[in-house]
């Protein structure tokens, strides 16, 4: 299964000029935990980083900055990690765990943001088939129980 079933179609992003104070109200109003930094809100969208609640309450609330004046573009470090929509989600997992991420925006082949993955949207995708193997002992003994009598 591609990453592309999976991940979320409608992401909230922002530009390099954004405020904290503009993202933080973004993230409230749409319920969410991160801002998806573009390079252009309308048309076709690049991603540039993401910028995480945590983010604004670390770097700038904690400390001290004002957010009204700090810029979404002056958050913004180290390289940006993707994945192709192509990706599986098992390969989506890893890219994730190699990096420290916990979201990760979906580009398609020309590098165009078309969605966006958490941890919390792989996490079904993995419970369901543990589970399945966790019950898998106890079947085939209920199994053997009735037809070997």
């Amino acid at each position: 299964m591609s990453i592309r079933e999976i991940c979320h179609r409608s992401v909230v992003c922002g530009t390099p000029d954004m405020t904290a104070v503009e993202a933080a109200a973004l993230m409230r109003q749409h319920h969410i935990g991160n801002v998806v930094v573009v390079d252009r809100i309308d048309g076709d969208r690049r991603p540039l980083g993401v910028v995480t609640d945590r983010d604004i309450v670390v770097e700038v609330v904690a400390a001290g900055l004002d957010p009204v004046t700090v810029r979404l573009g002056d958050m913004m470090v180290g390289r940006l990690v993707t994945a192709e929509e192509t990706t599986s989600y098992a390969e989506t997992i890893r890219i994730m765990a190699l990096h420290g991420v916990r979201r990760l925006p979906v580009v398609d082949s020309a590098g165009l943001l078309v969605g966006i993955v958490s941890v919390d949207d792989l996490l079904p995708q993995l419970a369901s088939p543990l589970a399945a193997l966790s019950d898998l002992a106890g079947r085939s003994r209920r199994y053997e129980t009735q037809t070997r009598k």
